[in-house]
């Protein structure tokens, strides 16, 4: 199953519409603005909640627990590492590789590839192809895609604050 992710270009806040591969509305995510720590939902196109990604904090790296229907299913963490990013998904033995600053990535199961996502350039804003394999329950497969790309995104923000200072 490919699920087609859009986040809006110009937003105060975190908003994707989530399409299938017939480009009708499958879910919707939205996150909080002002908020200690970066939380996401994941809805229904009718507004019934799904999922629930929220930052961990203080933590030195990056950390995002899912929620599903009230319990933690995974925490996604940025493993400390000098050259290549590494991330972790502890709780369900998923295992994820790939070129993850250019969101090019797969997770894997027991050695098997069960989500795979690329990140479609020319486009505004971000714009994201999901493969969800077969027998992959899908909200936790885009639960788990919405946290590694918080944790980019909080990795990106921290990377790019800069001190100027007037002459």
């Amino acid at each position: 199953m490919k699920l087609y992710l859009k986040q809006k270009f110009f937003s105060w806040k975190d908003r994707a519409w989530v399409k299938d591969e017939a480009g009708q509305d499958k879910y919707f995510i939205e996150g909080k603005v002002l908020s200690i720590g970066k939380k996401l939902w994941i809805m229904t196109p009718s507004g019934e909640q799904l999922a629930y990604v929220r930052q961990k904090v203080p933590t030195l790296l990056p950390k995002f627990i899912v929620e599903i229907g009230g319990n933690e299913v995974a925490t996604i963490v940025k493993k400390f590492t000098f050259l290549k990013p590494k991330y972790a998904i502890e709780g369900l033995g998923w295992d994820v590789q790939g070129d993850f600053m250019g969101h090019d990535y797969t997770v894997y199961a027991s050695d098997r590839p069960i989500i795979t996502i690329h990140k479609k350039w020319m486009s505004w804003g971000d714009a994201f192809e999901v493969d969800i394999a077969s027998g992959t329950d899908e909200v936790l497969a885009l639960s788990v895609v919405v946290a590694i790309d918080a944790v980019l995104d909080a990795q990106q923000s921290a990377s790019s604050v800069s001190f100027s200072s007037d002459n």
